[in-house]
């Protein structure tokens, strides 16, 4: 594949509106360790990144808008060190956490929480390398 400096080098990168993108991009900053990578226009896009990932915080405009109370459309799943330790930090910065670090049967230690905007996130702390048919799953393609 091709690299353009203009855009995240991630092959997948999600875009979620938010009414306030510079507001938006204090908060994942401070929230949850995004980092800015590009700033387009003073309130139209950013660019932000975490660990080898990426992520587009978009302004609201032509079929754009944020989350609707209630509705849950989509969740973010990122991968983190230490799902506690980010709980707290996310907590402390204001997130409004939805499900407490809970460990879970296929090898992960995950929290969720919501943003100011109401998207719902999902951190993952990898506790061990499991098989997808110890827990229930099925391994289609191992690529």
């Amino acid at each position: 594949m091709k690299t353009n400096r203009s855009i995240p080098a991630p092959t997948v990168v999600p875009v979620l509106t938010y009414p306030d993108v510079r507001a938006a991009v204090a908060w994942l900053t401070a929230a949850y360790g995004f980092t800015e990578r590009v700033r387009i226009g003073e309130d139209h896009r950013a660019q932000l990144r975490f660990g080898d990932g990426a992520l587009i915080v978009a302004d609201t405009g032509n079929q754009r808008r944020p989350p609707t109370p209630g509705v849950v459309t989509h969740t973010v799943l990122v991968r983190v060190e230490d799902a506690r330790a980010h709980c707290e930090r996310a907590r402390a910065n204001g997130a409004q956490i939805t499900m407490e670090p809970t460990d879970f049967e296929y090898g992960e230690r995950q929290y969720q929480a919501e943003d100011p905007a109401g998207h719902v996130w999902i951190f993952s702390e990898t506790l061990a390398d499991m098989a997808p048919e110890d827990w229930g799953g099925e391994l289609i393609d191992p690529a």
